[in-house]
């Protein structure tokens, strides 16, 4: 470390923020910073950072036509973490101050005993970053009273929207995230991280039958964001997914096409192949994407982009958690296997470059590599002459639960919305389906692909190792062969 530290900004007013809500208050000053680097360094280790976080998220759900619970929680910390070979050594407290800095730097330092490699990292300044997002506070962007009326707004259209309609139920969330990420190799890095979601079920009955549709979304925005005709596209998505079940029958069983729709259901691109092309899975040799770069790993014309850089996405990080800026990676192209998205730890044993991937839950969490905006590219079809092109199969416009083996790619996916395709036409929709297969498989087996990419609207969740962090998906419509659908009707 020198004697004054580089800083990187990702904007002038949230490093600002940051400093302003993470330091000041609690007497920390940057020779703080410095000497708990410093204590860390005492022993040899490659590498050493500090990441402090401040939360604050605010959540409100409503139930049979009342607001019945309101969520508020305040988290503040800073993870310690130093890297030596393939060891990591991490302590973190909700503390904030100099000795509690310098106590977690203490716990950190033992993992350098054994020796390192010296320091590693970016070295010098980086290109400023500019916001992908605004850095207002979405919990306070609406008041109390707003927010109510906002979610008895979702219901009062859920209800108007069709008489079979007896229940709805809607929740709404707001998180103000600043972090600042402070490394031996002299950077310094702010970010200030809003995040909403609006999340709407409801509940159809017809003849005594009863079923479900669910919608939502939102992004990294304010909670203006969810205006009228927002809240219309959400009702009208989960009122016609609960009506189209009502008419479902049972879905097929056997192996037959699938033709997945687009946005959402590239959550199985997310699980069944997404998961296998991170970093620290290839370095330990347990993807099946191990040791396959330049070869070609699914069909030609597959290009899957792994996209942390575009704006006000629920995935999107200005810069991720170790304080590097996000990427657009090309992962697969044209059915060759190209990257693999990295962290710094793993870039540097790898011998690769990082990605802009690492992410952590929080600062009571060690980063690892992860997804951020994860997608397909649109192929030259269109959705119609996809659908047209099967003679019996299953077009799967949106999931539900499911099941992956990360490091083969075998799923197990739950349709929440499907039909029957006969003939090259959707003849009614169906219910059960079931996707089972392998994601290496399944992306072999692609044979058509839509010119309608959409990215999802914001409602991904993505977990890994216990730790929780918001991700995107996206697809075109897209025919895969050759899929074993799981189903009630022989």
């Amino acid at each position: 470390m020198g004697e004054s530290m580089i800083v990187e900004k990702s904007s002038t007013d949230a490093y600002a923020l940051a400093r302003g809500m993470l330091l000041a208050p609690w007497g920390l000053e940057s020779h703080h910073l410095e000497r708990a680097l410093a204590e860390i360094h005492q022993h040899r280790v490659d590498y050493a950072d500090l990441y402090f976080q401040y939360t604050r998220s605010e959540s409100w759900s409503l139930e049979e036509g009342i607001v019945k619970t309101g969520h508020f929680s305040l988290s503040q910390g800073v993870g310690v973490r130093a890297l030596s070979g393939e060891k990591t050594a991490f302590s973190y407290t909700d503390t904030l101050s100099p000795q509690a800095l310098m106590d977690a730097a203490h716990v950190v330092r033992a993992i350098g005993r054994q020796g390192g490699q010296g320091q590693v990292g970016r070295n010098g300044l980086q290109p400023q970053v500019a916001p992908l997002y605004t850095q207002a506070d979405p919990v306070s962007s609406l008041e109390a009273e707003a927010k109510v009326a906002l979610l008895e707004r979702v219901e009062a259209l859920a209800r108007q929207a069709d008489p079979r309609i007896i229940q709805v139920m809607a929740s709404l969330g707001a998180t103000h995230d600043i972090v600042l990420v402070t490394a031996s190799d002299g950077r310094e890095v702010a970010d200030v991280r809003p995040l909403i979601r609006l999340s709407l079920t409801v509940i159809a009955e017809q003849n005594g039958r009863r079923e479900v549709g669910s919608a939502g979304g939102g992004g990294r925005y304010d909670l203006h964001y969810f205006s009228d005709d927002i809240l219309r596209q959400y009702v009208d998505q989960a009122v016609q997914q609960a009506l189209l079940n009502l008419e479902s029958r049972p879905a097929p069983a056997g192996v037959m096409p699938v033709v997945l729709g687009p946005g959402w259901p590239g959550v199985l691109l997310h699980e069944a192949v997404g998961h296998g092309l991170e970093g620290d899975f290839n370095r330990k040799g347990s993807s099946v994407f191990s040791g396959r770069l330049g070869e070609q790993v699914t069909s030609k014309g597959v290009t899957v982009i792994d996209d942390g850089t575009l704006a006000n996405r629920r995935g999107s990080l200005t810069v991720d958690d170790e304080g590097n800026p996000t990427e657009r990676t090309v992962l697969i192209e044209d059915g060759i296997l190209k990257n693999y998205l990295q962290d710094s730890m793993n870039a540097r044993l790898m011998n690769m470059a990082g990605t802009g991937n690492g992410r952590r839950e929080s600062f009571a969490h060690v980063p690892m590599p992860r997804m951020t905006n994860t997608f397909m590219l649109a192929g030259p079809h269109e959705p119609e002459e996809i659908i047209a092109s099967v003679d019996r199969g299953i077009y799967a416009v949106n999931f539900g639960g499911g099941q992956v083996d990360i490091t083969s790619g075998s799923f197990v996916f739950s349709a929440s919305e499907a039909w029957l395709i006969e003939n090259g036409r959707l003849v009614h929709p169906v219910k059960g389906a079931t996707l089972i297969g392998s994601g290496i498989e399944a992306m072999n087996q692609v044979k058509l692909i839509g010119n309608d990419l959409q990215l999802d609207t914001g409602v991904g969740t993505c977990g890994k190792e216990g730790q929780v962090v918001p991700v995107g998906v996206g697809l075109p419509t897209l025919r895969i062969d050759g899929l074993t659908v799981g189903g009630t009707e022989a």
